[in-house]
């Protein structure tokens, strides 16, 4: 008696997630010219495409960014908690700090060379009528407001007035967080638990158990990530278009160019001196750099750079934890060292005034060391502002860069995100404290390991990381 079986029937295997991205970029950029090409409404509104737009953006990064707080603080403290020798812990710490330096240095060095060569502040036909002084600016002092936490968790909270036609129509509230603030009281937390020995064990299970909830949630969010990407840079081109690039041409070229040489020399020099692959590290990477790039925020991508730096890149949680929420807020090649520098020079060409040697140090000194002193105020305008009054130019030049700032501000976030994942890649590594093997097997379906099969508890940073089966990734 035989029997027949019905064949089986194929399932329909989704795009790769790195494919999905990069579809989302696509359409994105169509339905951004879109937007731009119908305008504003009679009424001076932006169209129902560019709302859109910007509302699935907005969402997306909202989200992201919702998660940075509980994720910092629960990943800190359980890190802490597993750490057996504190003396390779202090190191992992310098080093940190000191390939945030050298990076920084030959960013800045690079910014430098540009504008001395390109002439950018000189072949501009933006209007002095341009130039106005900052609403914020950077101090040397904002590092130690930045440091000291207000509260508990490092929550922020500003209130401004509502006003239609000069009446006072309500009052709005928002609510923010500092990630330096966050980092020092789960440092602080952290150490307590390890000081306070059996009797803290409840309260680090409970640690724990929220690391990783929040982690599962992450997982969902990052799963939008496409859809975001759409409605990031669809906003970005929608909103801003590129005809305020014609005036300070030279200056955004100068820029970009920097930025490229940072991704395609000084990151790949880096990483091939310490024995790594190029191409698996911007493979791992990519993710969080190309959301860097739409999203022009570090903090809204520090959940997913933390997440290809563990999943994607080899680095133990443990370590990954504290060196990342670092590198947001003091990590930036892009907005704290090659901007700085260009916007330095270009506001010094375009009044008329000379640099000495020691000013184009002092330009060094500040893009290293100046962005850890604004480490409580992030941002390149707060960068620039710093370095500008450190070196005793005009404060009005801001105002001659602030028409194209966006536009720039997509590539110096990718920069910075990459410089951000790049850090601990090195030192994991020269510490030997790197997986290799996932490394060099870096894809983008590694951020969609099921955390139900994933290892809850982070690596410790005294030795190799813990030994444990590799889960599955799931299919994206």
């Amino acid at each position: 008696m035989s029997t027949t079986s019905a064949p089986a029937r194929r399932r329909l295997r989704a795009p790769s997630f790195t494919a999905q991205i990069l579809l989302a970029l696509v359409v994105g950029v169509l339905l951004g010219w879109w937007a731009l090409a119908i305008g504003e409404t009679p009424s001076g509104e932006p169209n129902g495409l560019a709302v859109a737009l910007d509302t699935i953006g907005s969402a997306f990064v909202s989200l992201l960014r919702a998660t940075v707080p509980p994720l910092v603080f629960t990943a800190i403290v359980a890190s802490i908690a597993n750490l057996r020798g504190v003396a390779n812990a202090a190191r992992l710490a310098g080093q940190t700090l000191v390939w945030f330096a050298i990076t920084a240095a030959a960013s800045v060095v690079i910014g430098i060379g540009l504008g001395l060569v390109m002439r950018p502040g000189v072949n501009t036909t933006v209007g002095a009528d341009a130039a106005a002084e900052p609403g914020r600016t950077g101090s040397w002092l904002d590092f130690l407001g930045g440091l000291v936490p207000a509260n508990f968790l490092g929550l922020q909270t500003s209130a401004s007035l509502n006003q239609d036609g000069g009446e006072i129509t309500g009052v709005s509230s928002s609510l923010s967080f500092n990630v330096l603030q966050i980092l020092v009281m789960a440092l602080v937390v952290g150490i307590a638990a390890l000081k306070v020995g059996d009797k803290a064990e409840p309260f680090l299970s409970v640690n724990r158990s929220l690391l990783a909830i929040i982690q599962k949630v992450l997982w969902w969010i990052i799963r939008l990530a496409p859809l975001g990407t759409l409605g990031l840079i669809g906003r970005a081109i929608a909103t801003y278009g590129w005809d305020a690039l014609t005036p300070l041409g030279t200056f955004a070229g100068a820029v970009y160019i920097g930025l490229a040489l940072v991704l395609v020399l000084v990151y790949p020099v880096v990483l091939k001196t310490n024995g790594l692959s190029v191409l698996r590290f911007y493979r791992g990477a990519w993710p969080a750099i190309q959301l860097g790039f739409v999203s022009r925020s570090s903090i809204g991508t520090l959940p997913l750079t933390q997440r290809v730096v563990e999943r994607n890149l080899g680095v133990p949680s443990s370590y990954a934890s504290f060196a990342v929420p670092l590198g947001s807020t003091t990590k930036m090649d892009g907005c704290a060292s090659i901007y700085p520098a260009l916007a330095a020079i270009f506001v010094a060409q375009f009044f008329g005034l000379e640099l000495a040697v020691t000013d184009y140090l002092l330009i060094a000194f500040v893009s290293v060391v100046g962005s850890a002193a604004t480490a409580g105020l992030t941002g390149a305008l707060v960068m620039l502002t710093l370095t500008l009054s450190t070196l005793g130019l005009p404060l009005e030049g801001v105002g001659l860069l602030l028409a194209i700032d966006p536009i720039l501000d997509m590539g110096r976030t990718a920069t910075n995100v990459a410089g951000q994942a790049l850090v601990p890649t090195v030192v994991a590594k020269r510490e030997g404290i790197l997986d290799v093997e996932q490394y060099n097997s870096a894809e983008a379906a590694n951020l969609f390991t099921d955390e139900e099969h994933a290892t809850t508890a982070p690596e410790n940073v005294s030795g190799r990381p813990q030994s444990a089966a590799q889960p599955e990734p799931v299919r994206s």
